[in-house]
């Protein structure tokens, strides 16, 4: 994959020690008349030292994060302060796993070292499984002899949702609307009763798709409002698979590809909430039908592993490096923008609320498998 950062200066894990930090910090926090103009600010406002460490931030930035004093996150860099999900997979910390390549504040951060003002997105998906959609703008400060970094962040999270999930709802609900339209206008014209009927089957399956797509952003919006409510059963694994495949092989998006389930499949009880276990399911299903040609397989599995159950959505594609390091992020999308909110709510809905684990990985050799442990 080609380096974006190859005109900015090398990413080094350095960092100071915390009696460092403390006297870089005074050079701000002491300042009242700087504290005072901060905390006025309707932008959240941090401070950064050459090794990207948090020295002085305002108080809405520490608001937002539900932190009491700056003490919290001094030292810290921004991912780590965030609760980023990948600011401490590897031992430099936030900035250094392959993730943070494509991570606008990183990027944003290290423009600004080389003295330029950098404005960016940033997406991030913290370790409570929330979303967060950052703009950026980093501005180099020069301050006896060291070069400070002015590190502004909005919040403009709502603003991203209410785009995605508008662009999405009305394409999809469009699509459906569209369907039925011109298959209504057909059915007056056809001339047999069996002609009639294929109709309006189909006009069913679209006006059911249409259904679930409503259902599905409606599941969606209450999820990220925290106001969605779950509710367990014991359910039959295979019953689960058997009932996705039959859903998703009527649809337009199966086309000539063909949906099977593992002949190895073991039929687990499972308990959890059906309807959520079904979305999350049924998005991979649906990625995968998406990614497939023609006459490909797109195969569903469940094993038992332990005292867990390993669901799985299996198709012969290979997901390019870069698209899968942005994977669950929720405004990314292979699809156009505003688009793929389905890697993003299996998140949501797997992990916060059904308490398992979302994953996938993807080679050449052996295609792309989304799982869900739980």
């Amino acid at each position: 994959m080609e380096d974006k950062r190859k005109d900015v200066r090398p990413l080094s894990p350095e960092r100071v020690d915390i009696d460092t930090i403390r006297e870089q910090s005074k050079i701000f926090s002491e300042n009242e008349i700087l504290i005072s103009f901060a905390n006025s600010l309707s932008q959240m406002v941090v401070v950064l030292n050459p090794e990207r460490q948090i020295i002085f931030a305002n108080q809405l930035f520490l608001d937002f994060l539900q932190k009491k004093n700056l003490h919290s996150v001094l030292g810290k860099r921004p991912g780590e302060a965030t609760e980023c999900i990948y600011s401490d997979l590897v031992e430099g910390g936030c900035g250094h796993s392959p993730f943070c390549r494509t991570c606008g504040a990183v990027n944003s951060i290290l423009e600004s070292q080389i003295g330029k003002r950098s404005i960016q997105e940033c997406n991030i998906l913290n370790k409570e499984n929330e979303a967060l959609d950052l703009q950026i703008t980093s501005t180099p400060y020069l301050h006896n002899g060291y070069e400070f970094t002015i590190f502004a962040l909005n919040d403009i999270s709502h603003e991203k949702r209410r785009q995605n999930l508008e662009r999405l709802f009305f394409h999809d609900v469009l699509n459906s609307a569209g369907g039925i339209l011109d298959l209504s206008n057909v059915l007056q014209e056809v001339g047999s009763h069996n002609e009639m009927t294929e109709v309006a089957e189909i006009i069913k399956r679209a006006a059911n798709s249409m259904v679930y797509e409503i259902g599905s952003q409606r599941q969606l919006l209450a999820a990220e409002r925290g106001d969605l409510s779950i509710n367990i059963s014991e359910n039959e694994s295979l019953a689960v698979l058997n009932d996705l495949t039959g859903t998703y092989a009527k649809q337009d998006i199966a086309g000539k590809k063909n949906i099977v389930i593992d002949p190895s499949t073991e039929n687990c009880i499972v308990k959890t909430d059906p309807v959520l276990l079904k979305r999350v399911l049924g998005n991979m299903l649906k990625n995968a039908l998406e990614a497939s040609m023609p006459g490909s397989v797109v195969t569903l599995s469940c094993k038992k592993k332990q005292d867990k159950i390993r669901f799985a959505v299996h198709n012969q594609n290979f997901i390019p490096s870069d698209i899968q390091l942005q994977i669950f992020k929720r405004s990314f999308s292979t699809k156009g923008t505003g688009r793929g909110l389905g890697t993003y709510s299996m998140k949501l809905l797997g992990e916060k609320y059904l308490g398992g684990k979302v994953s996938f990985t993807s080679t050449h050799e052996n295609g792309t498998t989304f799982s869900f442990e739980i």
